[in-house]
């Protein structure tokens, strides 16, 4: 099924945009139909002679228009257009990443609407060949409405001309809704097996991917296997030398030579260390003895440090003394300032007495 159909309808242009529907609610509102940009493609039946404008995100048709003659592509920007589809009953818009794409597009689109005209036409001729009644009735009806007059003396009476009219247009009105009916389920059909389509084809593109990443893994294996060969035989080449070199006595003697040679050298690096370790064993040793100065140091300090608080103690205490010996002082001062004053009045009054005294032995 699915390879009749790919082969019956084929892509004829693609590209890449930014999907969006009019908001159904508002008509004025776009509503993003694709959350990143996706492949639009023109797509002919040729069985049909019917062209489609379809996109595909994930396993969702988002776009799945039949172009007719009475379409038109719009472009309201330099990198947007729209389309109205009175079939699906909504209006698609495009945006694009270039204004080449756009132009691009919106010249296939005119292509397109006039290869579907020309389809039209052949399509209807090639019915009204294919039903002989609708070619016969519409004649008839003609030459009744270009000659209506003279057809109540031809055949008969005239109610049975004008009855074989009428049933001649209700064939053709049945014939039409019965055609209507076929392309309307024919239409469902081929959604629901475009939709399965592109299902198989991204399944198929991922497959390739996955195979042709699995073709260089395995390009990358060989690769890996022919350097671990060329490995393999340089090894094998080394230890055929090793061999040929152990089977002469004198290169032998050489191979011993230098290993008592390295073995010297090791010795004395040997000898080097335990040197370097006798002297940081000694150097521990002094360390050890530095801790201990160090201890007694930190307890001298100690002991220092209580002194100084002693000291520092017994000078607040001295300093409470001293301010309370002068505290006494100044009252003291203050006593015998008091004294004084007392003194010096008594003295007055002693000179007065004196005064007196002597004016009452005058007299």
């Amino acid at each position: 099924m699915y390879p009749l159909h790919r082969q019956r309808e084929q892509p004829i242009f693609s590209a890449r945009a930014h999907v969006f529907q009019i908001d159904p609610a508002t008509k004025r509102n776009w509503l993003p139909a694709s959350k990143h940009a996706v492949t639009v493609s023109f797509f002919y039946d040729a069985s049909r002679a019917v062209y489609r404008i379809i996109s595909v995100g994930g396993t969702k048709a988002i776009i799945n228009s039949t172009i007719t003659p009475n379409m038109t592509f719009t472009k309201t920007s330099q990198k947007f257009g729209q389309w109205a589809d009175s079939r699906a009953n909504t209006v698609y818009g495009l945006g694009f990443s270039t204004e080449q794409q756009l132009q691009q597009f919106a010249e296939k689109f005119k292509e397109v609407k006039e290869a579907a005209r020309l389809a039209r036409e052949k399509s209807q001729e090639r019915f009204e060949l294919a039903n002989p009644a609708l070619n016969i009735a519409a004649p008839q009806e003609l030459s009744e409405e270009r000659h209506s007059p003279p057809l109540l003396s031809v055949n008969g009476p005239g109610e049975e001309k004008l009855f074989r009219s009428r049933s001649a247009e209700v064939e053709l009105t049945a014939e039409k809704e019965r055609v209507k009916k076929m392309l309307s389920e024919g239409s469902m059909c081929e959604i629901n097996l475009e939709a399965e389509l592109f299902t198989l084809q991204d399944s198929n593109a991922k497959l390739v991917a996955a195979l042709q990443e699995a073709n260089s893994s395995v390009e990358q294996w060989k690769n890996q296997l022919a350097e671990y060969q060329e490995e393999t035989d340089r090894l094998r080449d080394q230890v055929a030398e090793l061999e040929t070199q152990l089977g002469h006595p004198a290169a032998g003697q050489t191979a011993q030579e230098e290993l008592s040679e390295s073995l010297e050298e090791l010795e004395a690096l040997l000898r080097a260390k335990d040197q370097e370790i006798q002297s940081l064993q000694s150097k521990k040793t002094d360390v050890g003895e530095l801790e201990k100065e160090k201890e007694e140091v930190m307890q001298r300090l100690q002991e220092v440090e209580k002194r100084n608080t002693e000291l520092e103690n017994r000078v607040q205490r001295a300093e409470k003394t001293l301010a309370a010996n002068r505290e006494e002082q100044e009252q003291a001062e203050v006593e015998v300032q008091r004294i004084i004053e007392v003194l010096d009045i008594k003295i007055c009054d002693l000179k007065g007495l004196r005064e007196s005294l002597a004016k009452l032995v005058d007299k």
